[in-house]
């Protein structure tokens, strides 16, 4: 059925005419934004701060490429973790301690992707002489949100679209030198204002016989 249908995606050229990246979807209803793209090229340009928010022993800034999207589309999500310096918290994977975790509530018109966390560095606790994978500084976990692309979710959106808020929590633990800290869980919140997909016919002179 989809034999010859043109697949929408993107190329990421460099001025030497490289092709450095590409990004193509299996379905052709499905698509990433414009923004999320340049936000996973150039995350510095491409997300829009929507809170910031103050938490035990780190601050987190939540971030979206999209404030908008429409049926198909994939925005990105991102949760920007600032720690003060000489505290770490776990990376996911580690045994034996607490690792940060992104936790998302299910929302049935929208489709998480799994969370996406940056390479870990290893930490050397020579009290234990144990080598641990840590993250320091600022990092930046990702998910991304495909919305439905289902017939019967776009006849509920009616003319002005319906706002949907995506909630979640970060499960954490916070250590220093000599001291870990009790873990802790903030809650997260990003709104996303689905719009309806435009249906209006092209004018009948332009449209192939």
């Amino acid at each position: 059925m989809q034999k010859g249908f043109a697949r929408p995606g993107y190329f990421f050229i460099d001025p030497s005419g490289i092709i450095k990246e590409k990004f193509f979807e299996a379905r052709y209803r499905e698509r990433l934004t414009g923004n999320s793209i340049i936000s996973k090229l150039f995350p510095e340009l491409g997300q829009e701060v929507t809170a910031t928010l103050e938490a035990p022993h780190l601050q987190l800034a939540l971030e979206q490429s999209d404030l908008t999207g429409v049926p198909g589309t994939r925005i990105t999500l991102v949760a920007e973790v600032r720690l003060p310096p000489d505290v770490h918290v776990y990376a996911p994977g580690t045994q034996g301690y607490k690792p940060i975790k992104l936790v998302m509530e299910s929302i049935p018109q929208l489709e998480l992707k799994p969370a996406i966390y940056p390479p870990s560095k290893t930490l050397y606790l020579p009290v234990i002489k144990e080598q641990v994978p840590v993250f320091e500084g600022t990092f930046r976990i990702i998910e991304d949100v495909r919305v439905s692309s289902s017939s019967e979710f776009w006849g509920s959106l009616g003319k002005d679209g319906k706002t949907f808020a995506i909630t979640g929590k970060l499960e954490y633990q916070a250590c220093d030198k000599s001291i870990c800290y009790v873990p802790a869980s903030v809650p997260v919140t990003w709104q996303l204002h689905v719009l309806p997909l435009d249906r209006t016919r092209a004018p009948v002179e332009v449209r192939h016989k």
